[in-house]
């Protein structure tokens, strides 16, 4: 197994189906809904302590709350080295392309930016 910047890894493959995975997860964690089950989560956990209930929920809620924590971290994590690819990608593609019209030799350079510039359209 190797280890790859997520912008990096093939399309196809347990590395498609994660990055698919990823991208509908983080939809779904910047909603509405999501921000509701969180605080009717945060609510159990206020509830549960002043309530002053047994230990296992106490327990049960807790780890609750530090399951939804570590994978919204690795959901972030994700889409922040995305982006950061993808960002530097874009800069990459625009500075070959201004290095070839300053040099007064239009090539693949802007065959490239316009491939780079419609990126996220693919994906």
């Amino acid at each position: 197994m190797v280890l790859q910047h997520p912008a990096e890894q093939s399309g196809d493959g347990v590395g498609g189906r994660f990055a698919r995975l990823a991208e509908h997860a983080s939809n779904f964690t910047s909603s509405a809904l999501f921000s509701g089950l969180c605080l009717v989560l945060v609510a159990a956990f206020v509830v549960v302590h002043v309530l002053g209930l047994a230990i296992g929920w106490q327990h049960l809620v807790g780890d609750a709350i530090g399951a939804v924590s570590l994978m919204l971290l690795a959901l972030l994590k994700n889409s922040e080295r995305r982006a950061e690819r993808a960002i530097q990608r874009k800069l990459d593609a625009i500075a070959a392309a201004l290095l070839e019209q300053q040099e007064g030799r239009p090539g693949k350079a802007h065959e490239d930016l316009e491939d780079t510039i419609r990126m996220e359209e693919r994906q």
